[in-house]
């Protein structure tokens, strides 16, 4: 059992690698912009993404801290946690504004090339982690 604590103290992060699972139990990590909102933390992710697909199978997940490019260190603890998908209205609006606070130019910057490549905005959907 993973202690909430420990797990909310993930939010500190610059990027979590969250751990979602195949049906085949094969992992699947990607790097990810993370927050702590109360007890949890709040990531959100592509709407068509795999990790929504494989979150909709199974809510278990693992998230480590990692660079950027989802790189961990050495000796980096993974906890695991349970994932869901939040479909309520305005969970992304709530999500981005908590990243653009955290991550500041980083991140704006991060979006708005992201949206030209994009050609336009992508719809995101909201992921919640708590202790599992």
């Amino acid at each position: 059992m993973t202690d909430p604590q420990t797990l909310l103290a993930l939010g500190d992060a610059r990027f979590i690698r969250l751990t979602t699972f195949r049906r085949s139990g094969e992992p699947v990590g990607t790097p990810v912009w993370v927050v702590r909102e109360g007890d949890e933390l709040l990531v959100f992710t592509p709407s068509g993404s795999g990790k929504l697909k494989r979150l909709r199978h199974t809510s278990r997940v693992e998230v480590t801290p990692c660079s950027r490019r989802g790189e961990v260190q050495e000796g980096a603890v993974s906890l695991e946690a349970v994932g869901r998908i939040d479909p309520s209205e305005g969970s992304v609006e709530r999500v981005r504004a908590l990243l653009k606070r955290k991550y500041g130019l980083e991140f704006r910057i991060f979006m708005l090339v992201e949206g030209v490549l994009s050609r336009g905005s992508r719809d995101r959907t909201t992921v919640r982690i708590s202790a599992a």
